[in-house]
């Protein structure tokens, strides 16, 4: 993965080669993004840079030993951790991850969690990845230069890992560097996140893959035409997904047809929205509806995650928005 390969922000660009090349190089780099966004690609694309034997024009050679192996996520140096559920790691998943990461770099945490087989389970990253990072960076670099680790989400950390991994992030040992991708900032450890170099990458995010999107379509007819009963109706059915990573796809996808409604209420021309239907739901619902009720969908989305009662969930979700439409 060459820069010229993430279409990301040519500033952001810029900036990564710039500390390359000068090598003034933090210790870590905390990348900011929406969900399906183009951070793991320019992550990939700085280490590929970081590591390139044959730099030219502000970019890795991309044929390079170095490049190669980064590349393909097989560099020795170079390591990986994502959430999983007990007590698989992420080293174990690694061929599911490398093959998820060939196909689309730019995947989903939906996307992931079907490639790793835990899509329809509560996914973390346990202590268990911490002692083995821990030990990885207690082995000298096997190629003789930096070792990296690449923290997929760390806001999935719970309280024991993210103590355990604070000192080697913020006191690290010479030629080593984390990264950490995150799509919630504000739910990551502020001790890990202060003592990072945060990059927002502004870059428009795919719309999270929904399999039935007719259950918005539905719900939101229901609450334009102020019919609260077909809307309990349409809650009822979304509280019925098979999984509570579907339910969460929901939420994600719903919240992501908010934003494009809110921007067609701006006037701004949408060549494809969440669902389709922005055009149409922009005329109906109020100005202050669609931010509002991406703070419901979000809602719904974080008790999901608490395995709350599905039927309460989307019952309270269904209210809240009847209130706002």
């Amino acid at each position: 993965m060459r820069f010229s390969d993430t279409n990301a922000s040519p500033e952001v660009l810029k900036v990564l080669a710039g500390m390359v090349d000068s090598g003034k190089i933090p210790h870590a780099i905390m990348f900011s993004e929406p969900d399906g966004g183009p951070a793991f690609s320019v992550a990939l694309a700085f280490l590929q840079y970081l590591y390139c034997q044959a730099r030219t024009g502000g970019d890795s050679c991309g044929t390079c030993p170095a490049c190669n192996r980064i590349g393909k996520l097989i560099h020795p140096d170079v390591h990986f951790v994502f959430p999983t559920t007990s007590p698989q790691t992420s080293s174990a998943l690694m061929p599911r991850f490398r093959e998820l990461v060939q196909e689309s770099p730019r995947f989903t945490e939906a996307e992931l969690g079907v490639a790793l087989g835990i899509d329809s389970k509560s996914s973390m990253i346990a202590v268990a990845e911490a002692r083995e990072v821990l030990s990885q960076l207690a082995l000298s670099a096997l190629e003789g230069g930096w070792r990296s680790i690449v923290i997929y989400l760390p806001e999935k950390m719970n309280q024991e890992t993210a103590n355990r991994l604070l000192k080697a992030i913020e006191e690290p040992e010479p030629l080593t560097q984390f990264i950490l991708i995150t799509h919630a900032p504000e739910k990551v450890l502020q001790t890990i996140s202060s003592r990072c170099l945060r990059l927002q990458l502004g870059a428009e995010a795919k719309a999270p893959d929904f399999d039935s999107p007719e259950l918005l379509d539905d719900l939101m007819d229901a609450l334009l035409r102020k019919d609260l009963y077909a809307a309990l109706e349409a809650g009822d059915r979304i509280s019925s997904l098979p999984s509570r990573e579907s339910a969460k796809a929901f939420c994600k996808f719903a919240s992501d047809a908010m934003r494009n409604l809110f921007l067609r209420q701006q006037g701004v021309d949408l060549p494809q929205t969440g669902s389709g239907n922005a055009e149409a739901w922009a005329a109906r619902a109020r100005k202050t509806f669609p931010r509002a009720a991406v703070a419901c969908f979000d809602r719904a989305y974080r008790l999901v995650e608490r395995n709350v009662n599905a039927k309460i969930i989307f019952t309270d979700m269904v209210n809240r928005l009847y209130s706002i439409i």
